[in-house]
């Protein structure tokens, strides 16, 4: 009797490790709450020394967005959430870029400069708050998953408020590239004319094991109980869908960036993407640009790259 006692206290501790552990890797990896949501918000500059050379220029840009007149659209994501979007207009009868930003990011601040690089190639822009930031409402990130599903309903809504001739380019930076290239693997609308991915993971799974060595911990162990914490308090699959798998049903255009230098994402990642690709695709791999810094390197590159793809 003291036996079984002794191996049912041994079966509820591990049980209550395995949950415990599971619990922390979810609030690591995925969960947002309101007060790390207010400091992101508030947060002007990313962090890390190989942003800091641009602070001024981001700092620029984003003083000079705000100023630039926009109009706010709000829409419901599919599982009941506010989402929020910036809508700026160089010309009404021009493309939009539908831009999404990165993991734990924030709209003005990843996308730096994005509004007045699609202004100087005569397009209109329509800057997302993806779930979890900015004014959007959730607490769960999930790496492109349930975000890649909100990028097709902002192109549902865009077809039903700016009409059937709008004609829409789908661009991410990091997380944001992932969610639009698995939302391009899904069947869009005509009016879907390309898409634009800077420095993009090719799949949730890869770019959180990677993070798991970098803190020296055993990759394959973590991640096990990242992806059980995702599945019972996240209420989603992370290996559900990967940017890779989704790009071989890709039929628009692709232009792929990434810079050379990326610690974070490492630039093989859009290779592999690119290699998946079954559409028309292009990849720029910018020298010297780390994480999301390609547009702010080599700004005219990035310019005539894109004018040169899209226009052919």
């Amino acid at each position: 009797m003291k036996l079984f006692w002794i191996l049912f206290s041994i079966i509820i501790i591990l049980v209550f490790a395995f949950f415990m552990i599971s619990y922390i890797c979810f609030r690591m990896a995925f969960y947002v709450s309101k007060k790390q949501k207010e400091l992101n918000n508030n947060t002007a500059l990313p962090k890390g020394k190989e942003y800091e050379p641009y602070y001024e220029k981001i700092l620029e840009y984003a003083g000079e967005t705000a100023q630039i007149p926009h109009t706010e659209f709000c829409i419901t994501s599919f599982d009941g959430l506010k989402l929020y979007g910036k809508y700026y207009e160089c010309n009404s009868n021009a493309p939009i870029e539908l831009m999404f930003h990165g993991y734990r990011g924030k709209a003005e601040r990843d996308l730096a400069g994005g509004v007045q690089r699609c202004f100087k190639l005569g397009r209109n822009a329509l800057i997302v708050d993806q779930r979890c930031s900015g004014k959007s409402e959730g607490n769960v990130i999930t790496f492109g998953i349930k975000e890649h599903r909100d990028c097709l309903a902002w192109v549902d809504f865009m077809l039903r408020h700016f009409g059937d001739d709008v004609k829409i380019i789908l661009t991410g930076i990091s997380m944001g590239a992932t969610t639009v290239l698995i939302a391009g693997g899904s069947p869009l609308p005509k009016n879907v004319i390309g898409i634009l991915a800077d420095c993009g993971f090719s799949s949730a799974k890869e770019i959180i094991k990677r993070v798991i060595k970098k803190m020296h911990l055993p990759a394959k162990l973590a991640f096990f109980f990242v992806n059980i914490g995702a599945k019972i308090y996240g209420k989603f699959d992370i290996e559900e869908i990967t940017a890779e798998q989704a790009l071989k049903r890709c039929t628009v255009p692709v232009i792929f960036f990434h810079g050379e230098d990326d610690d974070f994402v490492p630039c093989e990642m859009s290779q592999k993407n690119f290699d998946a690709c079954a559409s028309k695709k292009l990849i720029i791999t910018v020298k010297g640009a780390g994480h999301g810094l390609s547009f702010l390197t080599e700004p005219e590159r990035y310019y005539d790259n894109l004018n040169e793809f899209f226009v052919k």
